[in-house]
């Protein structure tokens, strides 16, 4: 199956659109994931939710959105008026809430698309949005201006699976990570997939993607990961001959001035890393020779953990 590429808002000019025939039966379904710990200045969030009551209005294009909250941040915060009254005042208004205990943020995203999932139809997108980045500055309320467009890139254009895209620097905390980490570990233990991922995205670990029904199927029948499940969804779109493409999201980020402290870059190499073993092993187990090839995979990946270690301790210190 033939493969496609869209990189920005410009992906959805007029043009395109006619170029992509009749207008699309599906509907897009909004699954917000809520900050397992929200700021005390609620901005951000409050500019989110401008956008989500916006789509909740749009009954002909979207489903109810969807909000998932980790029943720990309820616990941690069950006396806390702020959020009470913007969880039930603003939260509720405008999308269903998903109360669930979950390990991760990946988790979150299980249970949310899942239950989103249920309401849908095969023509159907699943659109995640996190709920954690700077969404109350300038350029964070121009990305909110256009995120919409990542969807619809799916739903117009037929792709399986669209990443969104943030623009850093190089030595952004994320970039490092996927650079000398996940994309490092992703060319030793799925070589070609990884040259073909790396073609749509430079990304793998995008907490911004949007996603066809049909294979968001296919991914909640497999294993389901709490750590690292967009790299799970992007190998196995590789894997299956998926659609995949990508969205350009803007400077956005989730860091305050993009830094990130060392221990937690090395654990999200090392859960990286886990996460491959996995799947790798559940690929070849049959083979006879597994247990020598995967053995010998090993010891080169802990060559490049060790790297990774050693870049990221110079650059962030």
């Amino acid at each position: 199956m033939k493969r496609s590429m869209a990189s920005g808002p410009e992906s959805l000019t007029e043009a395109t659109r006619a170029k992509a025939g009749t207008a699309p039966s599906g509907k897009i379904h909004p699954v917000i994931i809520y900050p397992f710990k929200p700021p005390e200045e609620y901005a951000d969030l409050e500019e989110l939710y401008r956008l989500i009551a916006s789509l909740d209005r749009a009954k002909d294009r979207f489903h109810r959105p969807i909000t998932v909250i980790d029943r720990k941040t309820h616990a941690s915060l069950e006396g806390n008026k702020r959020f009470l009254d913007f969880r039930n005042h603003v939260v509720a208004k405008c999308s269903d809430i998903l109360d669930a205990w979950c390990v991760d943020t990946c988790q979150m995203w299980y249970s949310g698309l899942g239950a989103a999932f249920e309401r849908g139809s095969p023509e159907d997108i699943y659109w995640l949005i996190p709920g954690d980045f700077n969404y109350g500055s300038g350029v964070g309320r121009e990305v909110l201006s256009r995120l919409h467009d990542l969807p619809e890139i799916c739903l117009e254009l037929g792709q399986d699976i669209c990443v969104g895209e943030i623009s850093t620097d190089h030595n952004h905390a994320k970039r490092l990570i996927d650079t000398y980490g996940t994309f490092a570990l992703l060319y030793n233990w799925f070589p070609a997939e990884a040259c073909e991922i790396r073609q749509y995205t430079e990304w793998p670990r995008s907490e911004f993607f949007a996603v066809r029904h049909g294979f968001l199927r296919e991914v909640l029948r497999h294993r389901w990961f709490a750590y690292e499940q967009t790299v799970v969804m992007l190998l196995h779109a590789v894997f299956n001959h998926k659609r995949i493409c990508r969205f350009s999201v803007g400077q956005i980020s989730d860091l305050p001035e993009g830094r990130e402290s060392l221990a937690s870059c090395v654990q999200q190499v090392e859960r990286t890393e886990r996460v491959l073993k996995t799947i790798w092993r559940e690929r070849h187990a049959a083979r006879r020779d597994w247990a020598e090839q995967y053995r010998t995979l090993e010891q080169q990946s802990e060559q490049i953990r060790q790297t990774a270690l050693i870049i990221l301790k110079h650059v962030l210190g």
